[in-house]
């Protein structure tokens, strides 16, 4: 959007000094003011202060039009949605990036992070539609990411009841939160994470890193406001990335769409819900497997036949080959314990479409383990 209104208003520029170029002179064409034809470039709102980040309040930022819980994205605040979504605990979420003016990302590969510039934000608001007993929704939380010259930075804002305003803590808490999920009641003991916690997520080596915005993960449509567009075209539209993207790109699938082979499932919910800790430099690279979308196409990588590196009573290897309830990766996600549950953190009940795509797709593997 800041791209076209900027295009937009040098052409209306360049239009007024076309159509001034005319005799003085001339009865019919008086002269006018510069101010007459001056055309200002739209810029966003949004707050970037640096040196003072973090803001005590969410609405210091201006990244959202008119009350705040509507989260109404100011301009230049681009809504996105990764293909698969990381499953917490059945919270919606909203994301959105910014990025200042005159600055681009660049692609670095199919499945790695876009290379962000400095002062980019990344905003991700969770929250419940149908929170009990009044059945109305509930922002939980916002957490951003803000690029700085030597890393990524973390903050989360908590919000108030009235949901007027959310405030920033890196403290970690929980919340009661009983809700509504496809006509089922549920409950859960909502984390909102420490900023060690943060960081588990999202470490690589000594560094943070964002988890999502890879272009295997934005290869996808994606309704916005003025239209339906592809999300890596839409970001190449703002100017925000580079228009150097391949013919083709290695996308993962929607884990829910039932009409794509189920092993493309399977690798797609576990790339994003498990591979940003199972990968090399992040905070569980000791044990045997790389779920990564790139990696999981390797069998052994994806854990089938591959022994455990921790027992666990009854379990056999982390995928056993038609043995579901004799394999880890199953056991974990189908159990709320939690000394044993996966992912490590985000997750207090348990992810049942996903615990029946897992337990269907075990079942189904005909491998014979030595």
């Amino acid at each position: 959007m800041i791209k076209k209104l900027r295009k937009i208003a040098i052409l209306a520029v360049l239009s007024a000094i076309f159509f001034s170029c005319s005799d003085d002179n001339d009865p019919a064409n008086p002269p006018s003011s510069v101010d007459d034809d001056y055309i200002p470039i739209p810029t966003s709102p949004v707050v970037l202060d640096m040196d003072n980040f973090p803001f005590n309040t969410l609405s210091e930022y201006n990244f959202f039009d008119g009350d705040l819980k509507d989260q109404a994205p100011v301009l230049g605040v681009i809504p996105y949605e990764p293909i698969s979504t990381l499953f917490t605990d059945y919270a919606k979420k909203k994301r959105f990036i910014w990025m200042p003016s005159d600055v681009q990302a660049t692609y670095a590969g199919d499945t790695e992070l876009i290379d962000m510039p400095v002062g980019t934000f990344l905003i991700k608001t969770f929250y419940y539609e149908s929170v009990q007993p009044s059945n109305t929704p509930r922002i939980i939380e916002t957490r951003l990411m803000l690029k700085k010259a030597d890393d990524w930075y973390f903050a989360d804002y908590i919000w108030n009841d009235e949901q007027t305003e959310a405030t920033f803590s890196l403290d970690g808490s929980f919340t009661n939160v009983d809700f509504m999920e496809n006509g089922v009641a549920k409950s859960t003991n909502y984390r909102i994470p420490s900023e060690v916690e943060c960081f588990t997520c999202h470490k690589s080596g000594t560094a943070s890193v964002p988890i999502g915005m890879k272009p295997q993960n934005l290869n996808s449509m994606y309704d916005y406001v003025d239209g339906t567009e592809n999300q890596l075209q839409k970001l190449i539209d703002e100017g925000y990335l580079e228009d150097n993207l391949p013919a083709t790109i290695n996308t993962v699938v929607k884990w829910s769409d039932e009409t794509q082979p189920i092993d493309l499932r399977v690798r797609s919910y576990i790339d994003i819900n498990c591979a940003h800790c199972h990968q090399e430099l992040s905070h569980c690279d000791y044990r045997p497997v790389r779920f990564a979308f790139d990696e999981s196409a390797d069998e052994t990588n994806l854990g089938i036949c591959v022994d455990p590196d921790t027992e666990i009573s009854g379990m056999i290897k982390v995928v056993t080959p038609g043995l579901k309830e004799r394999s880890v990766m199953y056991y974990r996600i189908n159990t709320e314990a939690e000394e044993f549950r996966m992912p490590l953190l985000g997750r207090s009940i348990i992810h049942e479409e996903a615990v029946d795509l897992i337990g269907q797709w075990i079942d189904g593997l005909t491998n014979e383990c030595e």
